[in-house]
């Protein structure tokens, strides 16, 4: 593994329309690092994720985004993908009339050298056993599932998560946490953005804390388990 960084982002500013969304955001992560993204509702966490996946919303009006040497902020959206970027975002897009398996079909058509449909069935036996179901009609975890098993299709280097554990039951939560780990034992670099904030910083490596837009802390997930100050003051826990 390389000394150099994998990811750097530097003084980044987005805006949606005059919306002043993030604001000088720096930061660096190695490879194979999992970072959970905190803050309170509207501090800027899912426009950052969507700012490095290079979305059209927020516009990053400054600043940079570098992987593994490839400058990101000179790219579009299917540009930053095809080098490895992937965006699971909250809603999931899962593409209705496309049964379980087609989904993961239709995302190795550009990227066919990640995972196979025999690979992603032994980590994800659930969706194995409903590769037949029209992937919308499967419940919200199945369908947190399939989201990410459809990123892992591809040759991913960068998993940028948001809101993963959003409106799932406890027992589910705990599948996809199963999942996830599989994930960090695999080397992949993640973001991970997460209400469940207690449930983020046991899976990962590192925490940084956002604050309207900006980072207010930046250090050991353990860090902010330990400082009931820091979670009380940013993250209502």
């Amino acid at each position: 593994m390389s000394d150099k960084p994998f990811f750097v982002a530097r003084d980044l500013h987005a805006y949606y329309g005059e919306s002043y969304i993030v604001q000088g955001v720096s930061f660096e992560m190695k490879e194979g690092e999992i970072l959970a993204l905190l803050g309170r509702n509207g501090a800027g966490k899912t426009s950052t994720l969507r700012t490095i996946a290079r979305t059209q919303d927020p516009a990053l009006q400054r600043g940079e985004i570098w992987m593994n040497g490839h400058a990101l902020h000179e790219m579009k959206a299917y540009q930053a993908a095809r080098l490895g970027v992937s965006l699971v975002q909250e809603d999931r897009c899962i593409i209705p009339g496309l049964s379980v398996e087609e989904n993961l079909k239709l995302a190795q058509i550009a990227e066919p050298i990640g995972w196979s449909l025999d690979k992603i069935y032994e980590h994800f036996p659930r969706l194995a056993e409903r590769r037949k179901q029209d992937g919308s009609t499967l419940s919200g975890g199945e369908q947190q599932m399939l989201a990410v098993a459809r990123a892992l299709a591809r040759d991913i280097k960068f998993l940028l998560l948001d809101e993963p554990y959003e409106g799932l039951a406890p027992v589910i939560v705990q599948e996809i946490e199963r999942i996830l780990q599989g994930i960090k034992a695999l080397g992949i670099t993640t973001i991970l953005v997460e209400q469940n904030a207690v449930a983020a910083l046991k899976l990962a490596d590192r925490a940084m804390i956002l604050d309207t837009g900006k980072i207010v802390f930046d250090g050991t997930a353990q860090e902010v388990l330990d400082n009931t100050e820091l979670r009380h003051q940013y993250l209502a826990i």
